[in-house]
């Protein structure tokens, strides 16, 4: 049997995330950001103060990767590490005020991104894509 990259659901799934990349590093560059640091950002945003750990989990990404990604965002003034007020074991990230003031201009580029690509689906199609979707990357986390 041969594989036919065209009709395989994984193949056209990674070109598909590599063009949304593409194009959200496009829109944020000029921000200073790039597509490494935006899932951390974007968890920051929503809740700040969180740990390492919870990063890695809900990010799934790889302790290493994450280590890293802190670092320069550390380093690029977008957060800061504090010790856990309650266990001094524990270091909380939290957004500068730097990171704040990019939250509206950075996601809204990633609406932007967004819209572009649907702009061809109704949206009743949208809403069964971003299901379909949804559905796809349930079954394949729980099969791990």
């Amino acid at each position: 049997m041969t594989f036919d990259r065209k009709n395989s659901a994984g193949y056209v799934v990674n070109l598909m995330a590599r063009l949304f990349a593409r194009h959200l590093e496009a829109g944020i560059r000029p921000l200073g950001l790039g597509t490494g640091v935006f899932p951390a950002l974007l968890m920051l945003w929503e809740k700040d103060g969180v740990t390492q750990r919870d990063l890695v989990d809900a990010l799934e990404i790889e302790q290493p990767t994450m280590a890293n990604t802190l670092s320069r965002m550390e380093r690029d003034g977008l957060i800061t590490r504090r010790r856990d007020e309650t266990d001094g074991r524990v270091q909380r990230i939290w957004l500068t005020d730097k990171a704040r003031a990019l939250e509206t201009k950075a996601t809204g580029a990633a609406n932007a991104v967004n819209a572009k690509a649907l702009a061809g689906l109704s949206p009743g199609q949208q809403k069964q894509f971003m299901d379909l979707m949804r559905r796809v990357v349930a079954t394949l986390d729980h099969s791990r």
